[in-house]
């Protein structure tokens, strides 16, 4: 082959990873935009790189991208950006090829913004390895070769990151709530706190519910509401529509029921733009925690993918 077709080969099979390195990537930073960026770099390190010499150009990608996310999370600028508290996972609509594989539960489980969460608790190398095994089925010989560590110690990473998200996880953690359910659950909360039903909202809450919100990105800092009649209350007040709130968002919003990192949300929409999302985690039959997230630019993919798919009706067609 002449170097343009050379050329034009390595990119395809490149291009045949780019979801898979993104899902990796994403779960490591826990934003679409960052993942974005790292296999972007991955792919200039492609670029560079004599091709020849690579056997097995999926597990070289697959190093490449994991250590770029793992410098990312390190620099200092990552550090106060998360240290601060005013860090949610950026949220991603059903269907989203950066959600990445989903066969299995643990898969599934990845992704959930829960997890996302939970991410930040680990050292960055804790965190791949944990990713790198459950997430994507490596052996420890090939997380070894991929973060340059032993095998002990690839061992040794996992299990003190399944330890500590076990632990975080609490009651709940480790099972799946069937999706009907799961959207009875959410319409019925969502119906009692626009109607004002403070004891109705409180017996949908599981006894340690927790809230947060990003306040829309507008104070840097995360709002956090503990206990059932906190939450309630904070829902009530959020989910009311009220004309200063019309006015807030600059018009009347439609509120839909979706499923966001694979677990369900309310999307408030107005037009065809999505200026909030409110994820739930839900476990023995009540809700655990809300993630309100409406910062503009951690809901731009989300917005790009809502466009691009086909809505069914409604909950609340003028809110």
């Amino acid at each position: 082959m002449n170097s343009a077709t050379t050329d034009r080969f390595d990119t395809g099979r490149f291009e045949a990873s780019r979801n898979r390195l993104a899902s990796l990537a994403y779960r490591l930073l826990g934003s679409a935009a960052d993942a974005e960026d790292a296999v972007q770099d991955a792919f200039l390190h492609w670029q560079g790189a004599d091709r020849q010499r690579i056997r097995v150009p999926e597990a070289w990608l697959t190093k490449v991208v994991t250590n770029l996310c793992l410098d990312r999370l390190r620099s200092a600028r990552a550090r106060r950006e998360r240290a601060v508290g005013a860090w949610l996972p950026e949220p991603l609509l059903d269907g989203d090829p950066m959600l990445g594989p989903a066969d299995t539960f643990e898969q599934r489980e990845s992704v959930s913004l829960a997890v996302l969460t939970l991410m930040e608790r680990l050292s960055p190398q804790e965190r791949a390895v944990y990713l790198l095994r459950e997430a994507f089925s490596h052996s420890h010989a090939e997380i070894a070769e991929i973060l340059d560590i032993s095998e002990a110690a690839s061992q040794q990473h996992l299990h003190r990151a399944r330890r500590r998200v076990a632990a975080e996880r609490g009651h709940g953690g480790g099972s799946e709530v069937d999706p009907a359910s799961a959207r009875r659950i959410v319409e019925e909360f969502f119906t009692a706190a626009a109607s004002g039903r403070t004891e109705r909202l409180v017996a949908l809450l599981t006894d340690d519910a927790t809230a947060v919100s990003d306040n829309a990105g507008r104070t840097g800092t995360l709002q956090r509401y503990d206990s059932p009649q906190r939450v309630a209350a904070v829902a009530r007040a959020g989910f009311r529509s009220t004309p200063a709130k019309r006015r807030l968002a600059g018009g009347v919003s439609a509120v839909h029921y979706a499923l966001v990192n694979r677990a369900p949300a309310l999307l408030f929409v107005r037009g065809d733009q999505v200026i909030g999302a409110v994820a739930f985690d839900l476990a023995d039959g009540g809700i655990t925690t809300l993630r309100g997230i409406a910062a503009p630019d951690r809901l731009a993919r989300l917005t790009a993918a809502w466009r691009r798919s086909a809505p069914r009706e409604p909950l609340v067609a003028e809110w």
